[in-house]
């Protein structure tokens, strides 16, 4: 009850802020509240009068910043205004050197390079001039500005018109004005074709194409989706739901967000994908069409399919997420889902056929090319999601689950499966044998670590089948007692021969408790297979051999120095050297992939690594990697 009356007691306190924070911050979500403005492009900070000073009571630079003085006195609706007025001279590229009038240098295709010419103070005031004639046209916010010629420039198309109108009537110079742009001097240039021109601009356009369209959808009396009105990325999900058996029960349990505000906070310029909660974000300024949306889909929708999420396991999240986009997209080539977007697309015929973890190491072959290229989330970012705020199981949102108590990942997988069921025995088209294989797989549970560790104890120590000897009789049957008959021993020779080798890398990021768990397996195996001794070297700095041991005592014998990375050759050529380890002993080397380059091993062998741990060189012994 204290507590209760302590929040009480909190939630009554008066707000003690100045009034023209509370003003500010009602404009914001005024502003945020509109179905265009809330869409824009743009960044906000607030500051006060210390900072900018009582004569500057907001600005925006050509760097997409809006700085706001919340010591500033103006009504909620003014603070909207202005906040639309800003992200406006972004939208309409009024800081683009080819829009802003004057003399040019232009280029050999006649392109502008840079302005020479132009009055800076001139070009803010018509660009607001601009605005406010938009801004009053939508009936928009409250004015903070008055000018006396806004209706003798209503006529007037576009911003440079009105600059040459002031310029020639000078009425420019008939009223007091502070510039709000920052950045005049040094005006944006875009090669077209290089990095898409002014993305502010591109925001815009078709945040104002989709009001349009949600306009007219309500005015035929569509209310929203629940009333029919269907973006058109969710037109080209219903199109797998209705026409595409492989995908269409993971196109059916995925909710499309096609919502720009989200996108902007998530940096996603194409698309993404959050497999446990079931959402795949598209941006709608992206500019596809329908057949580059189904692909951009259709790539989201394997992903989350194939579990490429918890298939990382360690490694590094953008890289793994590079190769997994190569392997969709030549499936998606080869299967001729869509049209292949020309931004964010990963795609390479060479390495058709490969493995997602093949592609992986080789992209660590030449790191710094491949983490300059983007997704379909943007450069340098993976479109699968992963530990987001609020978007993952203990971050605020749970994993999601469907019916039959199954998560998202467990239907992603039957509804993969089933789909491949229907989708081949319906001859709805080509699918590609890597991915058949891949989605068998998924429907197969892997085979633990440790099941896997026990069959290749038995495939170099089967069991030992008992021997007669006559050195010691056994009981004379009562039938028979002038017969006498052997008893059935074990041969000692062949036990004492029953040995393995074992190099456990004691440095680098391998914890005694893993290290103990790895040996604990091991332990328990060798004396199920009736293997009475282990030769062991450590390895940390140098290697120290610490002679025959039984594998339950090799674990007291672990000290972890943890001192990085380490070299094993030493410990593997001590092993191999030793006089009385024999010629065909197995070695099981146990680390967490930190060693060198190179490993020379002439005997057979195995290696027993930490789940995401990863040996820099292709293995000839098998892997197995324990939790």
């Amino acid at each position: 009850m204290a507590g209760k009356r302590k929040n009480t007691k909190k939630e009554n306190q008066k707000d003690k802020r100045p009034q023209s924070e509370k003003n500010l911050e009602q404009g914001i979500s005024i502003f945020k509240e509109h179905p265009l403005f809330s869409r824009l492009k743009g960044y906000v900070t607030i500051e006060d009068n210390r900072r900018m000073g009582k004569g500057t009571a907001y600005r925006v630079s050509s760097s997409g910043w809006i700085t706001l003085n919340q010591d500033s006195l103006f009504t909620p609706k003014q603070w909207a205004y202005i906040l639309a007025h800003c992200y406006l001279h972004l939208a309409f590229g009024h800081f683009d050197a080819e829009k802003m009038p004057g003399y040019a240098v232009e280029d050999e295709e006649g392109k502008k390079l840079w302005i020479v010419d132009c009055d800076k103070q001139l070009w803010n005031l018509a660009c607001d001039v601009f605005i406010a004639k938009f801004l009053k046209d939508i009936k928009f916010g409250e004015p903070v500005e008055e000018y006396p010629f806004l209706q003798e420039i209503g006529t007037l198309a576009d911003e440079q018109k009105i600059y040459e109108y002031l310029a020639e009537t000078g009425k420019g110079n008939s009223i007091p004005y502070h510039m709000d742009m920052e950045g005049l001097e040094h005006p944006l240039r875009y090669q077209r074709g290089r990095d898409g021109g002014n993305t502010y601009a591109l925001y815009f356009a078709h945040a104002l194409a989709d009001s349009a369209s949600q306009a007219v959808g309500l005015a035929g009396g569509n209310k929203g989706k629940a009333g029919g009105y269907l973006s058109p990325a969710e037109k080209a999900a219903q199109w797998f739901i209705n026409r595409y058996p492989l995908l269409g029960g993971l196109a059916s349990a995925f909710q499309i967000i096609d919502d720009y505000e989200v996108c902007i906070r998530e940096e996603i310029q194409i698309a993404a994908v959050d497999a446990e909660i079931g959402e795949i974000y598209v941006n709608p300024a992206a500019g596809l069409d329908s057949e580059e949306l189904r692909f951009v889909l259709a790539h989201e929708y394997l992903h989350a399919g194939l579990q490429h999420h918890l298939r990382c396991q360690g490694r590094d999240h953008y890289l793994w997420n590079a190769a997994c986009d190569f392997v969709i997209n030549g499936w998606l080539a080869e299967m001729e889902i869509g049209k292949m977007p020309e931004r964010g697309l990963l795609y390479d015929e060479s390495l058709s056929g490969l493995s997602a973890e093949s592609i992986y190491d080789m992209l660590l072959t030449d790191m710094k090319k491949y983490l300059t290229q983007g997704t379909f989330r943007g450069y340098g970012k993976g479109d699968i999601l992963r530990d987001r705020v609020g978007g993952r199981e203990g971050s605020g949102v749970k994993v999601r689950k469907l019916g039959e108590g199954l998560t998202m990942d467990e239907f992603c997988r039957r509804a993969l499966a089933q789909g491949l069921s229907y989708h081949q025995s319906s001859g709805r088209g080509l699918v590609p044998a890597g991915l058949i294989e891949e989605i068998r797989a998924l429907a197969m549970p892997p085979i633990p670590w440790d099941v896997e560790l026990a069959r290749w104890f038995e495939k170099y120590f089967p069991s030992l089948e008992p021997k007669r000897t006559y050195a010691r009789l056994s009981r004379r049957q009562g039938a028979t007692p002038d017969i006498p008959r052997p008893r059935y021993v074990k041969d000692e020779h062949k036990e004492n021969a029953r040995t393995f080798g074992v190099v456990l890398d004691t440095s680098g990021s391998m914890s005694a408790k893993m290290i103990g768990k790895a040996l604990g397996s091991i332990a328990s195996y060798a004396a199920a297979r009736e293997v009475p001794y282990a030769r062991v070297v450590f390895c940390d700095a140098r290697a120290y051999d610490a002679g025959y041991l039984a594998p339950e005592d090799i674990a007291g014998r672990v000290e972890v120095k943890g001192r990085g990375g380490t070299k094993l050759q030493p410990a593997v050529d001590l092993l191999e050297r030793a006089k009385d380890f024999p010629k065909n002993g197995p070695v099981l080397i146990i680390t967490d992939g930190e060693i060198e380059d190179k490993l020379h091993i002439r005997h057979e062998h195995a290696f027993l690594m930490p789940k995401g741990g990863r040996l820099p060189f292709r293995a000839k012994g098998e892997a197995f990697y324990f939790e």
